[in-house]
């Protein structure tokens, strides 16, 4: 993609407003913690303290709207602490320049390297460098800088006292993923009716996966509907594909289709019914038409054999799936069998400076970014302080805001920042001008503005933007400390940050394009190694809930959901493609998913513990293992990938096949969509 059609791309990207619900009590919440820590400090120590108060009470009320599921006072209590330090530590070298630009440094490499934990900390983190370029301008003493510190922390502990006092559907984030993830299901039914081997989007599995770890505190006040249905769910998935599947035994069409079809509804049916009522907390209102068909007693005179074992099983999943699902007052206990935990914040700590030290490496994306985010902030620093606007902290505060690991996102943001802050500062210097509001007024004005950042922060980043500019220019002129300020100054110095940031990536880019064919080895590996593990259970019985299959399965969904995340980012990079073209980054997608779920349906028929064994599988899992294995050594190598192994096993059972109905069946089709990943790989590299 050339570069003229990447800006194109990532502006448009940058300035579309995404329709989302609104969440009104939520942003309500937000402002009146903002006003009542902006009033007491107005009323007890005056203006200068009242903006540093409003900005930490502000940042923590953002904190709580970041996708993340550790307790929201958690999230106020850690942005208001650490904004505290950031400022403190800010004012003491702020009278040298030479000494702020070290910590400013330092202060901005550690906050790029947060992202190593999460976008979480990482917009935290960021938005607390950026804040503290504003804060430490305030203060005119030690002393009243440590004071300044100690309100902003205030801020985070009054907006965490608000999040405790004045929940607004609590538990809803983990309600959320958990109803997402059986109405994916739902909807997977519905298509299987008409496309047998439809493909599975795993993401809302494993958001729901991440949304059921809880912390010692949460599993003693998790409810008890959220416990238990997306383990149902998970195990729900590949009875549905195996009771679509005509490789399983049913007939594209007939009678047995016309069954499955009427079962694949009602699936349908129920899992929409119970995403429902676990969103809501209401009991599951189901249709007696699904139940009816679920309950059909002729199902066995028309399905047979694992088609049969299928609907069986569907129908007693999708029981306990209803009985799960229904709200009730206990809540689960705190360490239920089979449940994740959390460590607390504390814990978290170490583990977080590990995966930070773990990307000083050279490659490391993340580790460029702290480089190009860190460099670029002091150079907006300087070149902002050099010109003669005054309030130099526009530039790279605008810097540090827009800038991701990744190139979508940083130019995306840029254009977004720059429109949203050409707007929201014209409207907001136009009221300061024309109306001349005094302190208390401008107070006010500020916590509307932050009202409607807070109500459209889901909605994209222009819109929150507009706000947010606003925001600052009303605060600042509690004050009088922007007053001097012209619009043309601010919008230029915003402009002059957004413009580092995106030079920047230009000069020193981590392009997620080259790395692709590393990505792909790596889910190539990933589901190898699940499959292998699936069919080693064949000729060792150890039941459909071994956790050896469990773990790699999960290792494989991880590793597609980086191949995907991996090809969105790279679509709209200005980089040739490197030997992966767009033509084979989708066939080979479409061949390792395939891979996948054949292997699923292998699980879905995984014999009971103390089944009969069957030997042959042990050299499938072998011959799996060591083919995906050489093969992905290959994908990363640049090299045509081969499947000797496995095509050996496949042919010495062309005369004794196993005794096992699918076994013989998924071996064929497992080295059937290797061979197409291989085919999209050779002409790849002829086309280059």
């Amino acid at each position: 993609m050339s570069w003229l059609r990447a800006l194109k791309e990532t502006a448009r990207s940058g300035l579309t407003v995404e329709r989302r619900r609104l969440e009104p009590a939520v942003a309500a919440r937000g402002a009146l913690g903002l006003a009542l820590v902006m009033g007491v400090s107005l009323a007890l120590f005056g203006p200068a303290v009242a903006v540093s108060s409003a900005f930490g009470a502000f940042q923590a009320a953002i904190a709580t709207f970041q996708r993340s599921w550790r307790p929201r006072p958690t999230l106020a209590l850690a942005s208001g602490a650490s904004l505290a330090v950031s400022t403190f530590l800010g004012y003491l070298t702020g009278a040298h320049t030479v000494l702020f630009l070290a910590l400013l440094l330092l202060w901005t490499f550690l906050a790029g390297l947060a992202w190593a934990a999460g976008p979480t900390a990482g917009i935290i983190a960021s938005s607390n460098v950026a804040i503290m370029l504003v804060t430490v301008t305030l203060p005119t003493s030690v002393a009243t800088a440590a004071g300044h510190a100690a309100v902003i922390f205030a801020g985070g502990v009054v907006q965490a006292a608000l999040v405790v006092l004045l929940p607004v559907r609590r538990w809803g984030a983990q309600r959320d993923a958990l109803a997402d993830a059986l109405a994916a299901e739902a909807d997977y039914a519905r298509r299987l009716r008409h496309d047998p081997v439809a493909p599975f989007d795993p993401v809302p599995l494993m958001t729901a996966r991440n949304a059921a770890a809880v912390t010692p505190r949460q599993a003693r006040t998790r409810p008890a509907e959220l416990h238990g249905a997306r383990g149902l769910a998970e195990r729900i998935r590949p009875v549905l594909a195996s009771l679509a599947d005509p490789a399983v035994g049913v007939p594209e069409e007939g009678p047995q289709r016309a069954r499955v079809r009427e079962l694949l509804g009602a699936a349908a049916e129920v899992l929409d019914a119970a995403a429902h009522a676990i969103r809501h907390g209401d009991p599951v209102a189901l249709l007696p038409s699904a139940l009816a068909t679920l309950r059909t007693p002729d199902t066995g005179e028309v399905l047979k054999g694992p088609s049969r074992r299928a609907a069986l099983r569907l129908a007693a999943l999708l029981s306990d799936v209803v009985e799960t699902a229904e709200p009730r007052t206990e809540t689960s206990e705190p360490h239920a069998r089979g449940a994740r935990t959390r460590p607390t914040l504390l814990r978290l700590a170490p583990l977080v400076l590990a995966q930070m030290r773990a990307e000083l490496r050279p490659g490391s994306p993340i580790l460029r970014h702290a480089v190009r985010v860190s460099v670029v902030t002091a150079a907006g620093y300087l070149l902002g302080t050099w010109l003669p606007f005054g309030h130099g902290y526009w530039a790279p505060m605008a810097s540090v805001m827009v800038m991701r690991p990744d190139f979508s996102q940083t130019y995306a943001r840029s254009v977004a920042r720059f429109g949203g802050t050409l707007i929201g500062v014209t409207l907001a210097t136009a009221v300061v001008r024309s109306a001349h509001p005094g302190t208390y007024l401008s107070a006010a004005l500020a916590v509307v503005c932050a009202f409607g950042m807070y109500l459209l922060v889901r909605t994209g980043y222009a819109a929150g933007q507009v706000f947010v500019s606003a925001y600052v220019v009303f605060l600042l002129g509690m004050e009088g400390a922007g007053l001097t300020q012209t619009v043309r100054e601010r919008v230029l110095l915003t402009l002059l940050g957004g413009l580092l940031a995106m030079l920047s990536y230009a000069v020193y880019p981590a392009w997620e394009t080259p790395r692709l064919r590393g990505r792909l080895a790596d889910w190539l590996a990933a589901v190898g190694a699940y499959a292998a593990v699936v069919t080693a259970r064949y000729a060792d019985p150890a039941g459909p809930t071994s956790p050896d299959v469990r773990e790699a399965l999960l290792k494989a969904r991880a590793a597609r959901v980086a191949w995907q995340e991996a090809v969105d980012r790279a679509t709209h990079e200005p980089v040739r493609h490197r030997g992966l073209s767009h033509a084979a980054v989708e066939e080979a997608g479409h061949a390792l998913a395939e891979f996948g779920r054949v292997a699923m349906l292998l699980e879905a028929h995984l014999p009971e513990r103390g089944a009969p064994p069957v030997p042959a599988a042990a050299t499938l899992a072998e011959s799996l293992h060591r083919s995906t294995e050489r093969g992905a050594k290959e994908v990363r190598e640049r090299k045509q990938p081969h499947w000797d192994a496995l095509r050996e096993t496949v042919t010495a059972w062309s005369a004794d096949p196993p005794d096992h109905f699918l076994l013989d069946k998924g071996a064929a089709l497992l080295l059937e969509t290797l061979e197409e990943l291989t085919t999209a790989l050779t002409a790849s590299r002829r086309g280059r």
